[in-house]
C-alpha cells in the first residue's frame, strides 16, 4: 500500500487529555439511576467503588488496547472478538450490545413517565400499565420518526441536553441536598459507618450492583478515540483514571442524596430523582412547585435528548454486520439521509415488544424498573464476558500483533486488569438473577420469570440469525466505514450515546 495513503487514513492524533475527558464522561454520567443507586442506602459507596475499580477501570484500559490493534480500529466488539474468536462470537457480542440498549430505551422512557407524572400530577402515568405502556410506546416511536431524517443535530442536541438535562440539574441537585443535610434535618437513611459494607450472606443485597455495572457500561466506546489521543500511553489511563474518581464521587454522592431525602417505602426507581427535588425545594419554600416542574422538564429534555442520540448509535454495529452478509439484504438498505431505516423499525418493533413484556409482565413500577435494569446489564454482561475472553487470546495468542496503546504492566498487568474485569464481570451475572431484597416477597416470582425467560430468548436469537446466514446473500463488498469528519453529513452517534461516526457507501458508477 501506498505509504503517503496509508497515512492520510490514519486518524488525527487531534484530542487532547482533557477534551478526551470531557468526550468519555459524557457517555457514562447519567442522573436516573440515583434512584436505584439509593435502595442499597450506605452501602451504595462500597458498590460505586467497587464497580469503578475493577470493573470500569479494566473495562476501559481493555478495550482501548483492542481499538488501538491494527485492522481492528473500526467495528467495535464486532472486530475485537470477531478476530479473536471467529465471525459467530463476534456477531454475537455485538447483537448483545445492540438488543440489551433495545430494552435500556424503556428503563430510560420509564424515567420520563415518572417525571412527567409528577409535572402534570398525573400519578396513572408511572403507576397504571396500560397508559405507562402507550406513554412509552408513543415517545420512542416519535423520537425514532424524528431520527428518519438524519443526524445533522443529534449530537448537539445531546450536547445541550447533557449540559442543561443532567450536569445543571446535578449540581443544583447536589448543593440543595448539602445544605439540607448540614442544617441537620431528619434523614431517612443512618450513616453509621457499619452500614458501608453490604451483607455478603445474603445475595439479594448484592444484586443491586448490577445497577452500578449498568452506570459504568459503554466505556468501551470510547476506547476508539484512543487513536486519536495526543501521547495515548500517557493520557489514555490519566483520563480513565480521573473519571473513575468523578464517577463514583458522583454516583455516591446522587445515590445518598436521594437515600437521605426518600422515604425507602415511598422511592420510585423510575421518578426518584424528581422526588428527591420536590421533597427538599418544598421544604425550603413550599411555593417552589413551579421549579420543581422546570428542573423535571430540564432533567427530562435531557433524557430525551440521550433517547435520540442512542436509537441510531446501537444499529451502527448491526448496519456494519448486515453488510458483512450476517442479516437479511433488507437491513443495508438506508434511506436519502443515510439512515438505516429498516434497523430502526426493527429496533423499533424490538422496544415495543420488551415494553409490553416489562409493563404489564413486571407488575409493579418498581418492578418493572428493577426487571428492566437486571435485563439489560446481563444481555450487556454477556458481550463484555466475549470481550474479556477474547482479550485473552489476545495477548497470550496474537501478542506480535502491532497496536498503538498498551495496558500498562506488561504481560502480567494486563492479565491482572482482564482478569479483574472478568471476575467482576461474573459475579454482577450471577447476582444479577437473584431477587433484589428491595422488592416484597410477592413481586419476587413475577420478576424472576420475567428475567430469566426474557434473557433465554436475547441469548438463543443472535445463533438463530447466524445459523441462517447462507439465506442473506453474500457480503456487500462496496461498503467502507470511516471515521466521522466535520465535512461529511451522513453523521451516526456513537453506540455510547455522544460519539460521531458517519458511514459511507461507494456506489456503483452508473453508466
Amino acid at each position: 500500500m501506498d505509504n503517503s495513503k496509508q497515512s492520510k487514513n490514519k486518524p488525527q492524533k487531534i484530542l487532547g487529555l482533557f477534551g478526551f475527558f470531557a468526550l468519555t464522561s459524557s457517555m457514562v454520567l447519567t442522573v436516573y439511576e440515583y434512584p436505584t443507586f439509593a435502595t442499597s442506602k450506605l452501602s451504595l459507596i462500597f458498590f460505586t467503588i467497587l464497580g469503578g475499580l475493577f470493573w470500569f477501570l479494566p473495562t476501559a484500559l481493555v478495550s482501548a488496547e483492542m481499538a488501538s490493534v491494527d485492522g481492528w480500529e473500526d467495528g467495535g466488539v464486532y472486530s475485537w472478538v470477531g478476530n479473536s474468536l471467529g465471525k459467530r462470537w463476534g456477531f454475537a457480542a455485538i447483537f448483545f450490545q445492540w438488543f440489551q440498549i433495545t430494552v435500556g430505551f424503556v428503563t430510560m422512557d420509564y424515567f420520563i413517565m415518572g417525571a412527567l407524572s409528577i409535572v402534570f400530577d398525573w400519578p396513572a402515568l408511572n403507576t397504571n400499565p396500560f397508559i405507562k405502556f402507550f406513554g412509552v410506546l408513543i415517545l420512542f416511536w416519535l423520537l425514532t420518526f424524528i431520527q428518519m431524517s438524519g443526524t445533522k443535530y443529534t449530537a448537539k442536541i445531546a450536547k445541550v441536553g447533557f449540559v442543561s438535562g443532567i450536569l445543571i440539574p446535578s449540581i443544583i441537585f447536589f448543593g440543595l441536598s448539602i445544605a439540607y443535610i448540614v442544617q441537620g434535618n431528619p434523614l431517612k437513611i443512618s450513616f453509621n459507618i457499619n452500614n458501608l459494607i453490604p451483607n455478603f450472606t445474603k445475595i439479594s443485597t448484592l444484586v443491586i450492583f448490577t445497577s452500578f455495572i449498568l452506570a459504568f457500561t459503554g466505556i468501551e466506546a470510547s476506547a476508539s478515540h484512543v487513536n486519536e489521543l495526543k501521547n495515548a500511553s500517557h493520557n489514555y489511563p490519566l483520563a480513565i483514571i480521573m473519571l473513575v474518581i468523578l464517577a463514583i464521587t458522583l454516583d455516591g454522592l446522587g445515590g445518598i442524596s436521594v437515600a437521605a431525602v426518600v422515604p425507602q417505602k415511598d422511592l420510585s426507581l423510575s421518578a426518584g430523582v424528581i422526588q428527591a427535588f420536590k421533597l427538599i425545594l418544598l421544604h425550603f419554600n413550599s411555593h417552589l412547585m413551579w421549579l420543581v416542574k422546570i428542573l423535571s422538564l430540564a432533567i427530562v429534555f435531557g433524557v430525551i435528548a440521550e433517547i435520540s442520540s442512542w436509537i441510531i448509535g446501537p444499529s451502527r454495529g448491526m448496519y456494519v454486520s448486515a453488510q458483512q452478509g450476517l442479516l437479511p439484504k433488507i437491513f443495508r438498505k438506508v434511506n436519502k439521509h443515510g439512515v438505516p431505516y429498516p434497523l430502526l423499525i426493527l429496533q423499533g418493533i424490538v422496544v415495543t415488544i420488551w415494553d409490553a413484556v416489562l409493563t404489564f409482565g413486571g407488575g409493579s413500577d418498581n418492578v418493572s424498573f428493577l426487571a428492566a435494569v437486571s435485563l439489560t446489564v446481563v444481555i450487556y454482561l454477556v458481550c463484555y464476558l466475549l470481550m474479556f475472553i477474547s482479550y485473552f487470546v489476545l495477548i497470550y495468542k496474537k501478542k506480535k500483533l502491532h497496536r498503538t496503546y498498551n495496558v500498562p504492566g506488561g504481560t502480567v498487568g494486563k492479565t491482572l486488569f482482564a482478569l479483574s474485569g472478568l471476575l467482576t464481570s461474573v459475579f454482577a451475572f450471577i447476582v444479577s438473577f437473584a431477587t433484589p431484597s428491595a422488592l416484597p416477597a410477592k413481586d419476587g416470582k413475577i420478576y424472576q420469570i420475567v428475567l430469566i425467560s426474557s434473557f433465554v430468548i436475547a441469548l438463543i436469537v443472535p445463533f438463530v440469525i447466524y445459523a441462517f446466514r447462507k439465506f442473506y446473500g453474500s457480503k456487500n463488498e462496496n461498503f467502507k466505514i470511516k471515521h466521522f469528519s466535520s465535512k461529511d453529513v451522513n453523521k451516526f452517534v456513537h453506540p455510547a450515546g455522544r460519539g460521531e461516526h458517519y458511514m459511507e457507501h461507494e456506489l456503483k458508477n452508473k453508466k
